[in-house]
């Protein structure tokens, strides 16, 4: 018997002929691929007060020089946010109302808004056993889609896209994510893996970071620097400017006046791709294969060796790659980086690993010394550097890195979502350049 398949192969490569566009069109035309400008930044596609990025400035001749890395909320310093106050929870919280609103929250303010969430923490009756377990998902990034546009039906004006409704939908939604993704996450490996299945009900007057931990859990228990350093990443998280893919994936989506759970589940679409949100599961995995291969204690010369490697595609994944380090806008350093790293030091130190997270930092140092000579331009160390190795530390399984990205920039889409409804409200609808042949028409029997 024929496989049919053969047939599908030969008409693509047939296809060869009639559909090529040559890269140097793309110059002829003045087309920007990817819509990046010839040095590498963003071509600009519209205006946001929400959060900056700054990892280079520029001279008065226009001249491209190299920073650290700022990252603003709303115009604030992130590195303020963390390091200007003690610690009092709900870091993630009041970066989200700071985004959301525009301004920093007094006491009461975030008591309130925090209390909003909170009240919508519960999943609809029926919803966890309907859509979760009879219902397993292979991959937690699609399940997460699957379940925002099911709760699409459990909303009695749905389609109603008003920006305020729009607000209290993304909040509703935002509240719920923890409990959606923890449980995909468990019906996952009960399904698929055997596993026992434990599930615990959200805690009322938990943050979004201690309900995340106490669900993941058999035991509902997380000591207090768990509890802050899960806070610290969802605020890393929570924006990065207008012009990330999935951030503007949601807006061009959302201007066609669609319902906000589709709008999201396209966010997540984009954001599931490994060049956008997968980046510190690839770095995950290969510092666990560098360390299983040369151990915590290796030289310098050893290390070196190792990085050299990757380069030759000789080791790894054999892509030519050293993950985590490198970024499309900052240059000498990622603030969300230089964040981190400090409370994984803390981190590792509770959980006995101070001698792994040392090598994490001589990698680093070594790493981002050998590349920028090799690639004559700064290359520093990104935020998925350290994220992998704080969700280990944590606990966190692999499967659930993705998720958690998901429910901390989910924020940051709908910010974006409401401020393109409220200041720009017009479809976005790019051009694309025909560049083929015009054809006569060719009668069947002329085939």
């Amino acid at each position: 018997m024929v496989d049919n398949s053969i047939y599908l192969a030969q008409f693509y490569g047939k296809s060869q002929n009639y559909t090529q566009i040559p890269r140097v069109w793309y110059n002829k035309y003045g087309v920007k691929r990817g819509l990046r400008n010839e040095d590498h930044t963003g071509v600009l596609v519209g205006l946001t007060r929400i959060a900056d990025v700054i990892g280079y400035t520029r001279d008065e001749e226009g001249k491209k020089i190299n920073c650290p890395g700022i990252l603003y909320y709303r115009g604030i310093n992130i590195d303020d946010l963390v390091t200007k106050e003690s610690y009092q929870g709900y870091l993630y919280e009041q970066a989200s109302f700071l985004l959301l609103f525009g301004y920093l929250p007094n006491r009461q303010e975030l008591t309130d808004f925090c209390a909003i969430l909170q009240k919508n923490y519960d999943l609809p009756n029926d919803f966890l056993e309907m859509n979760l377990l009879r219902l397993p998902g292979k991959n937690l990034m699609n399940k997460l889609q699957h379940c925002l546009l099911t709760l699409y039906n459990y909303d009695s004006d749905p389609d109603n896209t008003d920006v305020y409704q729009t607000l209290q939908k993304g909040l509703n939604i935002m509240s719920k994510l923890p409990s959606i993704a923890v449980y995909a996450y468990m019906s996952k490996m009960h399904y698929y893996e055997r596993q026992s299945l434990v599930i615990h009900y959200p805690c009322s007057n938990y943050s979004t970071a201690e309900n995340i931990l106490a669900m993941l859990r058999p035991s509902c228990t997380f000591t207090e620097q768990e509890a802050k350093v899960l806070d610290l990443l969802l605020f890393l998280h929570a924006d990065h400017g207008g012009g990330t893919n999935s951030t503007f994936a949601n807006i061009v989506v959302s201007s066609t006046n669609t319902d906000i759970y589709s709008g999201m589940a396209a966010s997540i679409g984009a954001l599931k791709g490994p060049r956008h949100g997968g980046a510190n599961i690839k770095v995950s995995l290969m510092m666990e294969a560098i360390l299983k291969e040369i151990g915590p204690y290796a030289s310098d010369q050893e290390i070196t060796a190792c990085i050299q490697s990757l380069l030759q595609k000789k080791f790894f994944d054999r892509q030519g790659l050293v993950y985590g380090f490198g970024h499309a806008v900052y240059t000498l350093s990622d603030p969300r980086a230089e964040l981190i790293r400090n409370y994984c030091k803390i981190l590792a130190g509770e959980k006995k690993k101070e001698h792994i997270f040392t090598f994490y930092e001589r990698f680093e140092t070594i790493a981002k010394s050998y590349l920028s000579k090799t690639k004559e331009t700064d290359i520093c160390c990104n935020i998925d550097y350290y994220s992998g190795f704080a969700y280990e530390l944590l606990g966190i399984p692999r499967d659930l890195y993705t998720p958690l990205f998901v429910i901390s920039r989910f924020v940051g889409w709908l910010a974006h979502n409401i401020e393109h409804k409220l200041y720009d409200n017009r479809i976005v609808r790019p051009a694309g350049k025909y560049v083929g042949h015009l054809e006569s028409y060719i009668p069947w029997e002329e085939r």
